[in-house]
């Protein structure tokens, strides 16, 4: 499930150069990841129409199936850009999603009792599959009929003639003749891989994936096969077995984090299933740890494990250097849990740094005027409110913030600077008469020393 989120497993990684492309708050411990930062592995059930009539899965005429390489790869999973709709599926990363009809449809035989189909040429027989008369497949026998055969379909390059052909020919060949044969015919092979692909025959896609030496496509689709397994410690043991898998270097890296999560959930799971800490009592989990992705796990270890140390599996510091997660990713999820817990003191903890003088200050990777809309939605009170409004930068933000968020002393120093005495009046009036702000903006009004602009 590790990056089954960055197309399929959520995010590891963050784009640091756009600041707004995670927000922690999409982020709750509810047991399902929410939002941006998680990932879904679709599994695409395929069914085939059962009736009177012979019917396929519906193909597209013009699979494609590229040669140069491998076209999916994991690293494309885990670094998808975390906006809504931007995640695929791992199933749909690897097949073509314009069309999950099914075919080939080959129209009802019309039968009127006079067709004689048994000594019918492969180009006579093609004709009347177009044309939905009787035909029989099994007659061709020897693979040199066979093979013409499937010439004959391919020159008429109907997808759905093709595809029946092609279900005829793997009932009837061993499928080391039938790969043989379909590495020399580039159509009938897109159409084959696309039919395998339809119809989640897994096992033997990477078994003719394998025969062409497509051996990093080979590598991912068995891959996905963990998602056929329910068994978290069966799961794990088989992602153990994919790392000897010739991925990319990069998917190779996300497979060995997929198979390090899950252990390590695995652990974190038996441990929390029977802790008896206060914070377990205060807020019962609601759901389990495993196959959540990293961030989410990440939430779970700053809401639960805050303040453990790096030796355990089970700490936010051990999570975060394991999995390589980015300073700005880290601070937006601590955040979002400590917060969630109205812990304030962890929260300053967070942004407090020491410069080579020892004096202590407040710096952030992600904006103060970010921290301040999380703090406020996770009902912070005026005074904390307040000290963040006044980190951030930029002096309208400030005063947006201020003005939002009712952080009055802020408004009435901002406008004091700014000699600003209509904004002044106007804000006196929103407050309530004789409340200390009222009365200090009515002392700015009276001092005859402020050189007012207006």
């Amino acid at each position: 499930v590790l990056k089954e989120s960055k197309r399929a497993v959520n995010s590891i990684l963050v784009d640091d150069d756009d600041e707004d492309e995670e927000d922690v708050e999409r982020v709750s411990w509810s047991g399902e990841p929410v939002g941006s930062i998680s990932w879904s592995v679709k599994e695409t059930a395929s069914s085939i129409r059962s009736g009177s009539e012979q019917s396929f899965p519906k193909i597209d005429t013009t699979p494609s199936l590229s040669k140069q390489g491998s076209g999916y790869s994991l690293s494309s999973l885990f670094k998808a850009k975390s906006k809504p709709g931007a995640f695929q599926s791992f199933s749909e990363s690897f097949s073509d999603t314009s069309s999950r009809t099914y075919a080939p449809e080959l129209r009802k035989p019309k039968s009127d009792g006079k067709d004689v189909v048994s000594d019918l040429s492969p180009e006579e027989t093609v004709r009347r599959m177009q044309k939905g008369r009787a035909f029989s497949l099994e007659k061709f026998r020897s693979l040199q009929d066979k093979l013409l055969l499937l010439d004959e379909a391919v020159a008429v390059y109907d997808g759905n003639v093709i595809t029946a052909v092609l279900i005829f020919l793997k009932k009837s060949l061993s499928k080391e003749i039938l790969f043989r044969e379909l590495m020399a015919r580039d159509v009938a092979l897109r159409h084959y891989v696309h039919y395998l692909k339809e119809m989640g025959e897994q096992k033997l896609l990477v078994e003719l994936l394998k025969a062409l030496g497509r051996t990093e496509d080979m590598a991912l689709m068995h891959y996905k096969e963990h998602l056929n397994i329910k068994d978290e410690s069966r799961r794990r043991d088989f992602l153990k077995s994919c790392l000897s898998l010739p991925f990319s270097q990069d998917d190779a890296t996300h497979v060995q984090d997929h198979y390090t999560l899950l252990e390590r959930q695995i652990i974190i799971e038996a441990s929390d299933k029977k802790a008896v800490a206060e914070i377990f009592k205060k807020f019962p989990r609601k759901a389990s740890i495993l196959n959540m992705p990293i961030i989410t796990t990440l939430y779970y270890s700053c809401f639960y494990h805050y303040g453990e140390s790096e030796g355990t599996f089970s700490s936010p510091s051990n999570i975060r250097k394991t999995f390589r997660i980015s300073e700005k990713q880290y601070i937006l999820t601590a955040l979002g849990a400590r917060a969630k817990l109205k812990s304030w003191f962890d929260v300053d903890s967070l942004f407090n740094t020491k410069n080579w003088l020892g004096y202590t200050k407040k710096r952030s990777p992600i904006g103060f005027h970010r921290v301040v809309d999380i703090l406020h939605k996770n009902s912070a009170p005026v005074q904390v409110l307040q000290e963040y409004v006044n980190l951030i930068d930029n002096p309208d933000l400030k005063l947006g913030g201020a003005l939002k968020y009712k952080c009055h002393d802020i408004v009435i120093n901002t406008y004091r600077d700014l000699k600003d005495r209509q904004q002044l009046i106007v804000y006196r009036e929103k407050l309530e008469r004789d409340s200390p702000e009222y009365r200090k903006i009515q002392e700015l009004l009276n001092n005859v020393q402020i050189r007012w602009k207006n």
